[in-house]
């Protein structure tokens, strides 16, 4: 089933659309909590928690991409997640990841435009790198990939895959400085 399919029925409150979107997403999700949490039960926790946030969002929400809506869910409910439990004992593991992006993404973006705004921006500067960049990028702040995993998956050297990221981010903020969006 497709995600247009799996959407409408969401839309039409039809129970079904849950275990579609779990036989067709399921993995994904796991997978990008996994890179989050290092528990089982918070890693199954977190995805259910995900299809019960996209069941009581849609409707109103209507979703262009369904994946990445979910991915989205997933990857925040994740981090609160592991925010929760390491909440006095800051591990690294992830919070690198997240620190090196807050450097070229606005905290807190001017109150007159929203932050959806923001991710509209960033998705229109994602889809003007060229796939190796843009792919690797995603990989990181997206699915919380370490750069020896990003390494592996598209056979590259480690410090490759850190100049990559290191120039996209450096690229990403001097685009959102010309859309407007200010770092002081």
């Amino acid at each position: 089933m497709d995600d247009a399919s799996i959407i409408e029925l969401l839309r039409k409150r039809d129970e079904s659309a849950l275990t579609e979107l779990r036989d067709r997403y399921d993995r994904l999700c796991r997978y990008i909590a996994g890179n989050v949490l290092s528990q089982r039960e918070d890693i199954e926790e977190c995805v259910s928690s995900a299809y019960y946030e996209v069941w009581n969002s849609i409707p109103p929400a209507a979703p262009d991409d369904l994946k990445s809506y979910l991915c989205k869910i997933v990857r925040n409910i994740a981090i609160n997640r592991y925010e929760y439990n390491s909440a006095a004992k800051r591990d690294s593991r992830f919070t690198v990841s997240l620190d090196e992006i807050g450097d070229c993404v606005p905290a807190t973006p001017d109150e007159n435009i929203a932050l959806s705004d923001l991710a509209d921006a960033i998705s229109r500067f994602l889809r003007s790198q060229d796939d190796v960049h843009r792919r690797v990028f995603i990989r990181r702040y997206t699915f919380g990939d370490s750069l020896a995993d990003i390494a592996r998956r598209y056979s590259l050297n480690e410090k490759t895959v850190a100049t990559y990221l290191f120039r996209t981010r450096n690229k990403l903020r001097e685009f959102l400085t010309k859309e407007g969006y200010d770092y002081e």
